[in-house]
């Protein structure tokens, strides 16, 4: 038996369960990975709370995480028990001790990264891979916007945009947390809680604007984003942590400068092997290199779940946020 975590019905905190439960067989094509650290990401907290529907109830949580190989099916080929791995797609049920999920999904993690290192950035740094290399190609030169430049995601931009020469003003909700995107490399900040974050923009850009803006935040930041582009801009919505963008007339795109929208997810980047092999390597060697650094801002036990979901819900959390198993 092993422990997992599971919910029944959809909605706050509480309906987490801790419970015990026998670890799945690996099937033809699939791995089990014991667990030795696991990620917490704002899409956990979606389907917790139904505003992305798990595929059946009760449901286990979780996409990412990090630790060996125990178990392998027919088929699988290139990993073999006792492998050290790494993960961020795949069926719910990383919050537990074990998990069985389709080998394509899972890679090698390199020995010089950490277990911890990987929970805390699989999902995250992938995210900003396609986000800064593929969803818009940066070059160096450019000025984005990226909100919630302290979380999770945030703060692997920070340091990933530094390195590419990008200028990436970050936005936060407190001096301490300016502090922290600064250090990783943000050219500035924004306090949205004391200063107006699109007039801010326009002084820190002599009125040129954004080339791109990478919003996480959804509908509270969505009319502030596409004011903070130059015209012809991008704007990246990918993610809902204030709640879903909804009933957008496409016309205002036109109406503030002939701007581009796009919701982009990792599932639609990493859709191949060879595709997610690729990202895993671009990701991997700027961690090797020292050149992206991760940030455990938190760690939480696997039945303490809910209470860090609260604290990320919350805006309570900096950098990532893992369970340990």
């Amino acid at each position: 038996m092993a422990k997992r975590i599971q919910f029944s019905r959809t909605g706050g905190p509480e309906v987490l369960e801790l419970i015990e439960a026998e670890p799945s067989s690996p099937g033809t094509g699939e791995v089990r990975i014991r667990n030795r650290a696991v990620g917490l990401n704002f899409i956990d907290i979606y389907f917790r709370t139904g505003l992305y529907p798990a595929p059946s109830l009760p449901s286990g949580l979780g996409t990412e995480g990090a630790g060996v190989v125990d178990a392998v099916g027919e088929g699988v080929s290139h990993l073999k028990p006792g492998d050290r791995v790494a993960y961020a797609q795949g069926p719910l049920g990383a919050y537990a001790e074990y998990h069985t999920l389709p080998a394509d999904k899972v890679v090698v993690l390199p020995d010089g990264i950490e277990f911890e290192t990987a929970a805390g950035c699989m999902l995250k740094g992938l995210t900003v891979q396609y986000l800064l290399r593929q969803t818009y190609p940066l070059e160096g030169g450019e000025t984005i916007l990226f909100h919630a430049a302290a979380g999770g995601v945030g703060s692997i931009a920070c340091q990933w945009a530094r390195e590419l020469g990008v200028k990436l003003i970050g936005t936060v909700s407190s001096r301490e947390k300016a502090d922290l995107a600064e250090k990783n490399g943000a050219w500035a900040t924004i306090d949205y809680t004391k200063e107006d974050v699109v007039e801010r923009v326009r002084e820190l850009t002599n009125g040129e604007m954004c080339d791109v803006v990478y919003d996480s935040v959804g509908k509270d930041t969505w009319e502030t984003s596409l004011d903070c582009l130059k015209k012809r801009g991008l704007m990246v919505s990918f993610g809902n942590a204030s709640g879903p963008v909804e009933n957008v007339n496409i016309g205002i795109l036109n109406q503030k400068g002939s701007l581009y929208v796009t919701r982009p997810s990792l599932n639609g980047y990493a859709d191949t092997r060879e595709r997610l092999e690729m990202m895993c390597n671009d990701l991997f060697g700027v961690l090797e290199s020292g050149k992206v650094r991760i940030d455990i801002g938190q760690r939480y036990s696997l039945a303490e779940a809910a209470k860090a979901q609260e604290a990320l819900a919350g805006r309570k959390t900096t950098g990532s946020t893992i369970l340990l198993p």
